[in-house]
């Protein structure tokens, strides 16, 4: 039995070593993925177009717009003469957001009562303007505070020393910088092994059928079982060697600090790759033609981004949705991927995302065996 399965890894790597086009495409689809995501996918908003129409024009008007400016954030690309001005460069496209003083704005401080600033955002693309809603909050915060420091100074000087304050000293653990980067980089390797080790197993099946190969396979002395992991073990090693490649532009290149146990990591990913390469066998079981076997991963990969958390937060989801990503074996890897990554916890936290991927691989795996051992029958 192992030297009829060892013939059929041999087999396997030479038709790999005979394919350029397959080597290719193994090594530089997924290189190139992880740059591109790697450097497009942020949260972060570095410039946010901004249009004023200052209708106060006070030395107070003028010290908030001064702020917008100065921050960085918020790139002021036009003066509104009138609302009219304002509405038309938000409709058009050109500005996020709209800053509206009124007047009497600097008349209101004065007499230390509240003095409302008008803010227009186009809510088309709600990330961007939730997150510049919240740089916005920050600025005008700083702004009232300072005024009110700087109002109590000129008039009691001794109040400053009695009146209460509070000081938020940030920590931020794991990533003190707030770096997108060091969250999406680890989810892109766990997306790009999801999208590799299924189509790997699938096509690499569905191909043999479609050539008339799997016929020939057939009536030879060896067994369905033999068969199964000579075609499934091959993908395996492909994938862990995939996953060191990625893993690797995504520490060196990104400069993603990996605090954990490269031993924890590569438990995970091997029990992630138990359940894509069962995927990729199920859906060799259902499929006669390539273009069918593209179609059916199509079909499982797109829920598995959506519902992995690799983009959008779980907890955001309705009930439903969460229920279903317990299904996901993608879910877990992400938490593995993170968890090792940046906060370099080992088995004692992670263990329920490992039992999780373990039930789940065992459960696909022996229906797709199953169910391939019957189609080969």
């Amino acid at each position: 039995m192992l030297a009829r399965i060892f013939h059929m890894l041999v087999k396997e790597f030479l038709q790999l070593r005979r394919d350029r086009y397959a080597r290719i495409r193994l090594v530089v689809p997924p290189l190139i993925q992880m740059v591109m995501f790697g450097y497009a996918a942020t949260f972060e908003v570095h410039s946010v177009a901004t249009v004023v129409l200052d209708r106060d024009n006070s030395q107070e008007s003028r010290d908030l717009v001064s702020r917008f400016t100065a921050n960085g954030r918020f790139e002021v690309i036009a003066i509104a003469g009138d609302e009219v001005d304002l509405a038309q460069l938000v409709d058009r496209g050109r500005a996020t957001i709209g800053i509206q003083i009124r007047c009497g704005f600097a008349a209101q401080l004065r007499k230390g009562v509240t003095a409302p600033v008008q803010l227009i955002v186009d809510g088309t693309n709600s990330n961007t303007a939730l997150i510049a809603l919240g740089y916005v909050n920050r600025i005008a915060t700083a702004f009232a505070s300072d005024y009110a420091s700087n109002s109590v100074a000129r008039v009691a000087p001794a109040l400053l020393r009695v009146i209460p304050s509070v000081e938020l000293e940030e920590r931020p653990w794991y990533n003190p910088g707030f770096e997108s980067r060091w969250f999406f980089v680890p989810g892109v390797i766990g997306s790009l092994m999801l999208v590799i080790t299924v189509n790997l197993t699938a096509f690499a099946v569905v191909r043999e059928r479609e050539i008339g190969t799997l016929e020939q396979v057939m009536v030879s002395p060896i067994r369905p079982m033999e068969f199964i992991l000579g075609k499934t073990l091959p993908s395996f090693l492909v994938g862990l060697v995939e996953a060191t490649l990625i893993t690797l532009v995504g520490t060196l290149w990104f400069r993603v600090p990996f605090r954990g146990d490269p031993l924890v990591l590569l438990l995970g990913v091997s029990l992630f790759l138990t359940c894509t390469l069962g995927m990729g066998l199920l859906i060799s079981t259902v499929c006669k033609t390539q273009q069918q076997a593209f179609a059916s991963s199509f079909f499982i990969m797109t829920p598995g981004f959506t519902l992995s958390g690799f983009s959008f937060p779980i907890a955001s989801m309705p009930l439903a949705m969460q229920w279903l990503t317990y299904l996901n074996p993608l879910r877990y890897l992400l938490v593995v991927l993170r968890g090792t990554f940046l906060k370099g916890v080992g088995l004692g936290v992670l263990w329920p995302q490992m039992l999780a991927m373990a039930v789940i691989g065992a459960t696909v795996l022996s229906v797709s065996v199953f169910r391939f051992r019957k189609s080969l029958d």
